[in-house]
C-alpha cells in the first residue's frame, strides 16, 4: 500500500516537473531580454551607474529560464561540494569571458542562433545525465569541458542582449564590469535555490525513478528554447 502511494507521489512530482517546465518555458523564452523600459533606460545613462547595473545583471541571470535549466542539469546529480563548486566556477569563468570580451570587442553574432545553441545546452546535460553521452565511449567529450565551452555560449547570448546598449566611454565599462558581477550574483542565488530543491528532493523515496522524468523534461524543454530560437532566426532572415 505505502509503496503504490509512493509510487504515485513519484508520478505526480515527476509531471508536475515537466508541467512546470514546459509553462515556465512558454512565459520566459520571449522574455529573457532587457525589457524595452530596461534598455531605453540604460541609453539614457550616462557616467557608472553600478548599482543600476548589478541589479540589472542579476535579475537577467535570476530569471533567465535557460540559465537556470543548465545549472540544475549540471548540478543535478552533484552531492560534494568540491564537484559544486568546480563546475560552477568553470561555468562561471566560461560565460565572464565572453560577455565582456563580446561587448567590448563588438563581436557580431546571431543572437538567436546563440540562444538556440545555449537550449541546446540544456538538451545535452539531461541527455547526458540520462547515461546517453556514455554510449559514445571513449568519443565521449569530457564533462567539465563541455560546461566551460557551454558557458562560453551562455556569455555569448548575455552580450548579444547589451551590444548597442553599453559604451565603453563615459564610464560604461565600469557599468559593464558591473552588470557581469551582477550575473555572478543572481547565478549564485540561482544556484542555491536549485540545490535546496535537489537536497529536498533526493530525501524523497524513489529519486532516481523520478530522476528520469526530469532530466526527459529538461531535454523537452531545451529542445523547445532550441526551436522557439530557431523560429526566430528564420522568421528575421
Amino acid at each position: 500500500m505505502l509503496r503504490a502511494i509512493n509510487a504515485t507521489g513519484s508520478k505526480t512530482i515527476s509531471r508536475a516537473f515537466l508541467g512546470l517546465i514546459i509553462l515556465s518555458c512558454a512565459i520566459l523564452a520571449s522574455t529573457h531580454d532587457l525589457s524595452q523600459a530596461n534598455a531605453n533606460y540604460v541609453q539614457s545613462i550616462e557616467g557608472t551607474a553600478p548599482t543600476v547595473f548589478t541589479y540589472l545583471g542579476a535579475k537577467h541571470m535570476f530569471t533567465g529560464i535557460d540559465h537556470i535549466l543548465f545549472l540544475t542539469g549540471v548540478m543535478f546529480f552533484l552531492r560534494r561540494a568540491r564537484d559544486i563548486a568546480i563546475y560552477a566556477s568553470l561555468f562561471t569563468v566560461g560565460h565572464s569571458i565572453t560577455l565582456l570580451f563580446g561587448v567590448l570587442a563588438n563581436w557580431i553574432v546571431s543572437a538567436s542562433i546563440v540562444d538556440a545553441i545555449i537550449g541546446f545546452s540544456v538538451v545535452y546535460k539531461g541527455f547526458e545525465n540520462l547515461g546517453g553521452i556514455k554510449l559514445l565511449g571513449r568519443w565521449a567529450p569530457d564533462t567539465r569541458i563541455a560546461v566551460f565551452v557551454f558557458g562560453l555560449f551562455h556569455g555569448l547570448g548575455l552580450a548579444t542582449k547589451l551590444q548597442g546598449l553599453i559604451s565603453t566611454e563615459n564610464g560604461g565599462l565600469i557599468n559593464l564590469i558591473c552588470f557581469n558581477v551582477g550575473v555572478e550574483l543572481g547565478q549564485l542565488a540561482a544556484l542555491v535555490c536549485v540545490m535546496g530543491v535537489l537536497v529536498l528532493w533526493r530525501l524523497r523515496p524513489g529519486f532516481d525513478r523520478i530522476s528520469f522524468f526530469a532530466n526527459s523534461a529538461l531535454m523537452v524543454s531545451g529542445f523547445m528554447l532550441a526551436g522557439f530560437h530557431l523560429l526566430q532566426y528564420s522568421v528575421s532572415t
